[in-house]
C-alpha cells in the first residue's frame, strides 16, 4: 500500500537511535507545515537515567513512554491536527501501541547500518543515548511491515526531499 495514497495526518519518523529521527523529523515538519513533537522528550525520568547509566529500556520501561505517545498523537488526531513524532518505534508491537489501529498514523523508517549510526552516535555531544547501546537496539527492532523506508545514506535535506516526493505519490522510498 503506497503511504502517498492515504490520507496523512500523523507521520512517525522511527528507526534506532542516531539514525536522524529528530533532525529529519523537524525537517519534515517544516516542510510539511506540521507541528514536530520528539519522542525523547516524552520519556519519564527514571527512563533517562537508565539509558545514561547505559542501560537499555525494557519492554515495562517503555510501556508508559509509548502509551503517553499514543495520547499525544490520537489527541491530535481527534481535533483533526496533524503532526510528526519522532520515536524509535523499534518493534511490532511498540508500533501497534501508537497506531492503535489508527490508519491515520502513518511510519517512516530510517534505515541505516550499524557502522553508519555507530559513528554518528559517537560524533554527537549531550545525548544520554550512548553509542554502545546501539548494538542492543538493532537486536530489539523489528523492520515494520507497512512503512515509508529511506536510507539515512544521504544528506538530511536529500532525505527530506524524497519523503516530501514519495508521500506525495512518487517512487524514491519505498514503501513497504
Amino acid at each position: 500500500m503506497g503511504i502517498g495514497r492515504q490520507p496523512l495526518l500523523a507521520l512517525v519518523v522511527m528507526g534506532v537511535s542516531g539514525s536522524g529521527k529528530t533532525v529529519i523529523g523537524q525537517l519534515l515538519a517544516e516542510r510539511l507545515g506540521r507541528p514536530f513533537f520528539d519522542g525523547d522528550d516524552y520519556h519519564p525520568q527514571a527512563n533517562v537515567e537508565k539509558m545514561a547509566a547505559g542501560s537499555p529500556l525494557d519492554d515495562a520501561d517503555r510501556k508508559p513512554w509509548l502509551e503517553r505517545l499514543r495520547d499525544l498523537i490520537h489527541r491530535r488526531l481527534e481535533r483533526g491536527e496533524s503532526s510528526v513524532l519522532a520515536c524509535s518505534a523499534l518493534r511490532r508491537s511498540y508500533r501497534a501501541i501508537l497506531e492503535a489501529e489508527d490508519d491515520r498514523v502513518r511510519f517512516v523508517h530510517l534505515e541505516g547500518d550499524f557502522d553508519l549510526i555507530f559513528g554518528r552516535m559517537n560524533a554527537r555531544e549531550g545525548h544520554y543515548m550512548k553509542a554502545g547501546m546501539l548494538r542492543s537496539q538493532f537486536e530489539t527492532f523489528e523492520p515494520p511491515q507497512d512503512a515509508l523506508v529511506v536510507s539515512i545514506d544521504a544528506t538530511p535535506e536529500a532525505i527530506v526531499d524524497t519523503l516530501v516526493r514519495a508521500l506525495a505519490g512518487g517512487s524514491d522510498a519505498a514503501a513497504r
